[in-house]
């Protein structure tokens, strides 16, 4: 089993990269694990004290429950990925059966930020896209997928989403094994990529 991790700023690209790759694969031979999956369990919060939460900061994940499911995973055991609500701000009841494959697929802002779960990894990946191009897609997509104003999406840009990246996620990386510029857009890449990872997969 190969284990990816693929990491990048908020509107990075990222998950077109891993779409990408997912479709050059046979569908028995790749799961993804979203990084969104594993924020905090928040029943005993208030609503209020919810709202209150930095999803952009470490301390919203349950870096254990990943941890401990990945490496479920790679010992060839079935997981129940959780499953998070942004309405709600909560996990939900509802999983997602996860069962294990070739290859394993980790992604999201922070998923090279945990050194246990970074050490469980057989290839590091960072989706690097400057920030003007990630601050149009954070407002397109928070604009019409979340209901937010542009005003909105532009204060917490400058007070969370700017801060948390450069104090958290661009530091992470230092521990790529490779860095893709563009973001999805960086079609070389992704082919030399996908290649790498059919190669693994097929054994070539």
């Amino acid at each position: 089993m190969t284990i990816i991790g693929i990491a990048g700023g908020t509107g990075s690209g990222k998950t077109t990269v891993v779409k990408h790759i997912a479709q050059a694969l046979p569908p028995h031979c790749v799961a993804v694990v979203p990084l969104d999956s594993y924020y905090n369990d928040t029943t005993n919060m208030t609503p209020e004290e919810r709202k209150a939460i930095n999803f952009d900061h470490p301390d919203a994940f349950d870096w254990k429950l990943l941890t401990e499911q990945i490496h479920m995973l790679k010992s060839g055991k079935a997981i129940e990925q959780p499953t998070y609500s942004y309405i709600e701000s909560n996990r939900q009841k509802e999983t997602i059966h996860v069962e294990p494959k070739p290859v394993i697929i980790i992604e999201g802002i922070m998923t090279l930020h945990y050194k246990k779960l970074r050490d469980m990894m057989d290839l590091k990946i960072f989706v690097d896209t400057d920030s003007d191009v990630r601050l149009i897609r954070n407002i397109r997509r928070d604009v019409v997928e979340r209901g937010r104003t542009v005003d909105m999406v532009l204060n917490r840009y400058e007070k969370v989403l700017k801060p948390m990246h450069d104090q958290f996620i661009e530091p992470t990386k230092k521990f790529a094994d490779l860095i893709i510029p563009w973001g999805g857009d960086n079609k070389t890449g992704i082919h030399i990529l996908k290649t790498y990872i059919e190669g693994i997969v097929t054994g070539v």
